[in-house]
């Protein structure tokens, strides 16, 4: 809600953005948020105008361009616990053999921040995979909502054994050091841990 005599946009309150992270989070529908929303924001109107400050805005934020002349960078199909899983992989063009890192999405799908996360960390010197765990479904859809959706119905034993599987194809890549690490965001995070369990190689 722009202040008309100021000319300027106020600060998001600690509400609203508790409200978004529960949206973003939770299953919390779509319509439940904007509705919840517009009562915090005092209409539907003030609700829409919030909205493009609090949504990501991916290619403002990365911090690694996709065309950084001292990165490989592209689209890979790997092997999964039940068959291929498609991913992003990034890594220094300097150097034989780097140790390698999973970088595991949240629960909106492989993103361009996912690949940035993945550009950040080939730049500090690691072979990143950033796998689609939805690859079985089809792979992230663009719409987020569906693909928490997607996330929400997966399988999470066979999404382990993908990451098991993925584990073992990077500490064998001919780029890989052998040695192989995860990181995770949101929902990633605690697939990290599903696989730290699983699998001691990491």
């Amino acid at each position: 809600m722009p202040d008309a005599e100021q000319g300027r946009e106020p600060g998001v309150s600690q509400q609203v953005i508790d409200l978004y992270d529960e949206y973003t989070h939770r299953p919390l529908e779509r319509r439940v948020f904007l509705e919840r929303l517009a009562m915090l924001a005092g209409s539907a109107a003030a609700a829409l105008a919030l909205l493009p400050m609090l949504e990501n805005d991916y290619a403002q934020a990365a911090q690694v361009a996709p065309d950084d002349s001292g990165l490989d960078v592209g689209r890979v199909d790997a092997p999964g616990g039940a068959g291929k899983v498609q991913g992003y992989l990034a890594r220094p063009r300097q150097g034989k053999k780097h140790p390698a890192v999973i970088v595991i999405h949240e629960n909106r799908g492989l993103n361009a921040h996912i690949e940035d996360v993945a550009r950040r960390a080939a730049k500090a010197g690691f072979l990143a995979l950033a796998p689609d765990l939805l690859s079985a479904s089809g792979g992230t859809p663009k719409d987020e909502d569906q693909a928490r959706d997607k996330i929400g119905a997966l399988d999470k034993q066979a999404a382990v054994a993908d990451l098991v599987s993925l584990r073992r194809w990077l500490a064998a890549h001919k780029h890989s050091t052998g040695k192989v690490g995860a990181v995770g965001f949101c929902w990633g995070g605690g697939m990290v841990n599903q696989l730290a369990v699983a699998d001691p190689g990491l």
